[in-house]
């Protein structure tokens, strides 16, 4: 059974950055591709940033390119997502999601509603301030 366990979520200032975690059990992510999602309240679930370990290659939304950061480290089994120039509108749960068929390509819509993904993380919350 695969188990994903984000943290690092909290309250920052806009401007600020925060890391989040993603650690997985039960999978070897270098199998996997892994995403990472928000959902801000009222809002429907956003695909942020994607990983595919076998190919090498990560993507972004438009809204977090530049700013965010998505690393994996193989030896710990996790999955990071570094975000940085934080804004207000980040404001949202973020869940990390991993799939051995879900496919991460430069095709935003391919991937960003997160229907590909069977595993997801119970969430962390990330409040920026204005």
């Amino acid at each position: 059974e695969v188990q994903l366990v984000e943290s690092g979520g909290g309250l920052v200032q806009a401007g600020g950055s925060l890391r989040l975690s993603c650690a997985a059990s039960g999978v070897t992510f270098a199998d996997y591709a892994i995403g990472w999602f928000r959902q801000a309240p009222g809002k429907e679930r956003e695909g942020i940033s994607c990983i595919s370990s076998t190919v090498d290659m990560t993507y972004y939304a438009d809204s977090v390119k530049g700013r965010f950061t998505i690393s994996e480290d193989f030896a710990k089994n996790t999955v990071y997502l570094q975000m940085n120039s934080l804004k207000p509108e980040d404001t949202a749960v973020y869940y990390c999601a991993a799939d051995l068929w879900a496919y991460c390509s430069g095709d935003y819509h391919n991937w960003a509603t997160g229907a590909d993904f069977g595993s997801w993380g119970q969430g962390t919350q990330v409040t920026v301030s204005s």
